[in-house]
């Protein structure tokens, strides 16, 4: 199975990036699935039923997300109802929503997607490396492909989940930072890794936020609602995983990353 996994979509220019882009990545990479993390989709903060929408239009086949999904009222019940949609499954109990779901590419081969949330420098939440334990223990034997979206601001938490989880799931790919790295390889176990996917948005900005209002809030302090850039080209990051269907370990991981001109379905 060929897996493809978007990075955290910012606002209008990311949708707009994975509206004219996905299709021919999903054909370039032969994908046979795909997940994009909108936790960034509704004008940088959280998700809405509109802008999931367009992200189920332009190809995805399930969404995840991060600390940000709550932002919009709406998505608490969508939530609910969108069996599409994951948020990390480790939040306490009585949050709406679930953090794991078993799904099918288009042969039928179960894929089982898991997202998960650190709580290094974030919200203090359940243990995330407990939590893949009882997700893994609980679709026991459903599944040989597993997929983990870690959001997570610590490299090294990220990197110790990877290495707690090697040879049980087939990749664990970190998002929330929005800044892709380099270190993508495959452990020893078998498992696929990589520290930070990035993100899909604008290219001249701060980490897809308007740059002027995120240079003005360091020089004085202030703070102020962000806000994504109006025009420009975009940056479309992620990763593309092949698992093998029998085993679920990976046999190999590539980054994405190309940038995008409005106006266009090329992409550089």
């Amino acid at each position: 199975m060929r897996i493809i996994f978007l990075a955290d979509v910012m606002g209008r220019p990311g949708r707009a990036a994975l509206a004219a882009l996905l299709p021919r990545l999903l054909d370039y990479h032969h994908a046979d699935f795909c997940i994009i993390n909108c936790e960034n989709s509704a004008a940088g903060y959280g998700v809405t039923p509109a802008t999931a929408e367009e992200l189920f239009d332009a190809g995805a086949h399930c969404l995840t997300s991060g600390n940000h999904i709550w932002a919009q009222k709406e998505a608490l019940p969508m939530l609910a109802q969108e069996q599409r949609l994951l948020r990390p499954a480790n939040y306490p109990v009585g949050a709406p929503g679930r953090g794991a779901a078993i799904f099918k590419d288009g042969d039928g081969t179960p894929i089982l997607v898991i997202n998960l949330q650190g709580r290094t420098f974030m919200e203090a939440i359940e243990c995330p490396f407990r939590g893949a334990d009882a997700i893994l223990a609980q679709f026991k034997g459903q599944a040989a492909v597993i997929f983990i979206d870690f959001h997570a601001e610590a490299t090294s938490e990220k990197v110790a989940l990877g290495c707690y989880l090697d040879g049980r799931v087939s990749g664990v790919v970190g998002t929330h930072t929005h800044v892709q790295t380099s270190d993508d390889r495959i452990l020893p176990g078998g498992t696929a890794y990589l520290s930070d996917a990035g993100m899909c948005g604008a290219l001249d900005s701060v980490i897809g936020v308007d740059k002027d209002i995120a240079v003005n809030r360091f020089l004085t302090g202030i703070p102020v609602r962000f806000q994504v850039p109006k025009s420009g080209s975009c940056v479309v990051q992620g990763a593309i995983l092949e698992a093998d269907n029998r085993t679920g370990h990976a046999v190999s991981l590539e980054r994405i990353n190309v940038v995008w001109q409005p106006g266009t379905r090329d992409f550089s």
